[in-house]
């Protein structure tokens, strides 16, 4: 599997970082651009307009990059923080997701909604669409998720573990069999050895997470910093007093989990009571 690369980043603004992370891997390889299309596939000039900072390429573009230079999501993540309007993408979210596409541990926890890096297509379209995206915004956000999950499955992936609170599980999709794979693909997924899944019952009431979802991001510098989420707004911890605070916050709601294995028969028992499809 391709080897996942932190990002060390030369230019500061996110564009033209996008456009100059993709020359010098393009010239480590001595590839022109016709040699590059012809591997990859796509007009050998989308390529050139890229390095140019004259277009970002779509998704899926990016995505075969990714898979081609072997740099897991490193240049999907670059090129979502060039996509963003600078106006709208604050600047601690931008610094949430350098941290993310460097880490060596995530620890998280949801009490809304299944994290990205484990969601299906569908799971992603049906929660984007309630956000109000549509058509070509909502199939280029689908596929830039999709391409995300790679974060957990490349050399070097991050260890990560997720606290999925039971009411994030017990709020289906509208399609009955999306919903079934989406519970088939969580059970994939944890066969992983760095991925963990842990369900927090109901039975446990309120704690010190109660109504947040929370990424604990741990650097291979050894610092770390915390994304908090609360309804719609988000904020990056990073002073360490207040990461600790936190940190001692997972570490008691853990206490509250069932442990991976319960977890994992509790996502089967799901999957076994779930509905199918209605035959027509």
């Amino acid at each position: 599997m391709p080897q996942r690369r932190a990002i060390t980043g030369r230019s500061q603004e996110p564009r033209a970082r996008f456009a100059e992370e993709l020359r010098l891997l393009r010239e480590e390889r001595h590839l022109t651009f016709r040699a590059l299309a012809a591997q990859v596939g796509w007009d050998p000039t989308l390529f050139s307009k890229m390095e140019k900072g004259q277009s970002l390429g779509g998704p899926e573009t990016v995505v075969a990059l990714d898979t081609f230079y072997g740099t897991g999501d490193k240049l999907l993540t670059l090129w979502e923080l060039a996509k963003a309007d600078p106006t709208q993408f604050k600047e601690r979210y931008r610094e949430y997701m350098l941290r993310e596409a460097g880490a060596v541990s995530m620890w998280h926890f949801a009490a809304s909604n299944l994290p990205g890096v484990l969601q299906t297509p569908e799971y992603a379209a049906e929660l984007l669409q309630q956000g109000g995206l549509s058509g070509a915004d909502l199939d280029a956000q689908v596929a830039a998720r999709m391409g995300r999950r790679e974060l957990l499955l490349v050399d070097g992936a991050p260890q990560f573990r997720t606290i999925l609170a039971e009411t994030v599980m017990r709020s289906p999709l509208r399609d009955p069999e999306a919903w079934r794979a989406q519970l088939s693909h969580l059970l994939e997924v944890v066969k992983h050895p760095n991925v963990t899944v842990q369900v927090l019952p109901l039975s446990s009431g309120l704690h010190g997470l109660s109504n947040t979802d929370a990424m604990f991001l741990r650097g291979a510098d050894g610092r770390s910093a915390v994304w908090i989420e609360t309804g719609y707004s988000g904020e990056l911890v990073q002073e360490a007093t207040a990461v600790e605070a936190l940190q001692l916050r997972y570490d008691r709601v853990r206490d509250l989990a069932l442990s991976p294995d319960r977890s994992r028969e509790f996502i089967k028992r799901m999957l076994e009571e779930a509905p199918c499809e209605p035959s027509t």
